[in-house]
């Protein structure tokens, strides 16, 4: 009768255990800026300044982020090294406080040339195109896009601290949920003239500066 009460109180013990991997898989808070892959997707975080980030992954292409202070920061889920030809599905909430300056963007890079885009789906009090030169415009998804093209000097990059362009592809009829056809995004910058080398990562984004708010984004 004992031996068969404490072969209970481990085999219950045992199972606690064992069912503990499968939470941590669920859900995995990013405590630093970094990048990697979780559940089979790539992500990427970054900041620059003080901002307090809370930036979590969730199974099945999920993520969530709460952020409060000043400074900038980037994070989101997508692929490394992105795609020329994706068709990208996001939704979910998107919630920067009314006076925050905040972005929700497919986002990336590319190298030879080195080059930032944003091809950009909603925004908050976040002038993405100071500075920049319009270039034109594209129809794609149910809406007109205003293209902008932008030089960064001496500012923060894959490759360190580095001068590149910035292409921009501005949305005006801004939405939280949909597909963007990236193919569309990159033909028309080429057009112009704008061209992308070898992809790098290629994420949905959310980008805050000096601001608050949280979203949770799900893309397939």
């Amino acid at each position: 009768m004992v031996l068969t009460s404490l072969l209970s109180i481990v085999a219950i013990a045992v199972t606690g255990v064992a069912a503990l991997p499968s939470n941590l898989t669920a859900r995995q808070s990013q405590p630093a800026p970094g990048e990697g892959t979780f559940d089979g997707f790539f992500y990427s975080f970054f900041t620059a300044g003080t901002s307090d980030v809370i930036f979590t992954n969730i199974a099945g292409g999920q993520y969530e982020i709460q952020w409060d202070g000043t400074g900038d920061f980037v994070a989101g889920q997508g692929t490394n090294p992105g795609s020329r030809t994706a068709s990208i599905t996001f939704g979910g909430s998107f919630e920067p406080n009314p006076a925050a300056a905040a972005l929700l963007s497919v986002y990336g890079w590319s190298t030879n040339p080195l080059v930032e885009y944003y091809i950009n789906e909603d925004n908050n009090n976040f002038d993405l195109t100071e500075g920049a030169t319009h270039k034109g415009t594209v129809t794609s998804d149910g809406s007109t896009y205003d293209i902008w093209l932008n030089t960064r000097v001496n500012e923060p990059s894959i490759q360190g601290t580095a001068t590149f362009n910035q292409y921009l592809s501005v949305r005006q009829n801004k939405r939280t949920s949909g597909t963007v056809t990236v193919a569309n995004h990159f033909n028309a910058w080429a057009s112009l003239g704008m061209n992308l080398g070898t992809l790098n990562y290629q994420i949905v984004a959310v980008e805050g500066l000096d601001s608050s708010g949280q979203a949770t984004i799900t893309l397939n």
